[in-house]
């Protein structure tokens, strides 16, 4: 199955998130003299919202830098984003930018560090994801 690598800001709303899934998953530093994670299979990305008002800045440049590599990419399959509904349109825009920049598809959004019905949500969704992604016709 695939993996799940994200980034949470020192909030630690998305990393309590992924930590409900109870999933395995890769973190993207804050700091960035950190070492990025390196996935060599399949992953999708789950990303927290930064933006101003306009909706400039929404993708957090750590999680840029990330996204940079070539090889990392090549293995993103799908984008998960966060944000507060309190910013109306830039809402979880960081999924909207990162899935038009790397043609992946935006499976969920949710506010904050999400609902029980989000966990829920995402936990089936990522399940029936990764058994479409991985199945193979006879």
């Amino acid at each position: 199955m695939g993996g799940i690598v994200y980034f949470s800001s020192r909030s630690g709303n998305t990393a309590r998130f992924v930590a409900r899934l109870g999933q395995t998953a890769s973190r993207i530093p804050i700091p960035p003299e950190e070492p990025m994670p390196a996935p060599r299979a399949p992953f999708v990305l789950i990303t927290p919202t930064y933006s101003d008002g306009l909706g400039r800045g929404a993708v957090h440049r750590q999680v840029i830098r990330f996204l940079n590599d070539p090889d990392t990419r090549h293995h993103l399959r799908g984008v998960i984003a966060s944000g507060n509904r309190n910013f109306g349109a830039t809402f979880a825009l960081a999924g909207d930018v990162v899935a038009q920049k790397c043609c992946v598809p935006v499976l969920y959004r949710f506010e904050l560090a999400g609902t029980e019905t989000d966990i829920a949500r995402v936990s089936e969704g990522l399940d029936r994801f990764w058994k479409t992604h991985f199945s193979t016709a006879i």
